[in-house]
């Protein structure tokens, strides 16, 4: 009966590394670590080539960020790292519901903000600012565009969770797995208030 008990726990616990973290954690933690990776290059060729506006010295950060706009938008991202927490309390307590209505409620909030970054990128480019307009404009849409596609693959990764636990398919280690997904957003969220500040608060020379 006991061995029985402890195959039990060991199974819902699932394996772990040497570390006592479980190897899907470990895993997550890698991922996001080769993805700082990136997102640091990225930033490092923005901060290169923000003040190379080639023929168009009118497309400037000055002349075309809509800076109360962004805030808003990032002010809804922020917002949805609660979101996710209160998702990840809920199924610690055994509340399906209660998570349910909190990765909805995130995936929705993430949705707006990738709606609120589309229609800047509409605008921007109806005001003349292409990805081929100088090597600002270029390095400005690759690294906001990489943010973004990491926030639709969030988006995805919650609704997934939604709709299994909605079918009866998430029962085992659903803390965890939302645990996992939860540390994945909340890196999104934090790249962002980087790029935020690095892209649209400091103004370039």
């Amino acid at each position: 009966m006991a061995s029985d008990a402890t195959a039990a726990g060991t199974a819902e616990a699932g394996h772990h590394s040497s570390l006592g973290v479980s190897n899907e954690k470990m895993a997550m933690w890698a991922m996001i670590g080769s993805e700082t990776l990136f997102f640091g290059a990225l930033i490092a060729a923005y901060l290169i080539y923000v003040g190379s506006f080639a023929d168009s010295p009118e497309i400037t950060p000055q002349t075309i960020y809509d800076i109360p706009f962004t805030s808003v938008s990032t002010f809804i991202l922020l917002m949805s790292s609660l979101g996710v927490v209160l998702a990840l309390a809920a199924a610690q307590r055994g509340d399906d519901r209660g998570m349910r209505t909190w990765l909805l409620a995130t995936a929705l909030m993430g949705a707006t903000f990738l709606a609120g970054q589309i229609y800047e990128f509409t605008v921007f480019m109806e005001e003349g600012m292409r990805m081929s307009t100088s090597p600002f404009t270029t390095s400005f849409y690759v690294l906001t565009g990489f943010h973004g596609v990491h926030v639709a693959v969030g988006i995805l990764l919650l609704l997934t969770l939604w709709t299994r636990s909605l079918a009866g398919k998430f029962t085992r280690r659903k803390s965890e797995v939302v645990e996992n997904i939860g540390l994945y957003w909340h890196f999104v969220d934090i790249v962002w208030i980087v790029l935020f500040t690095v892209v649209y608060l400091i103004p370039a020379e």
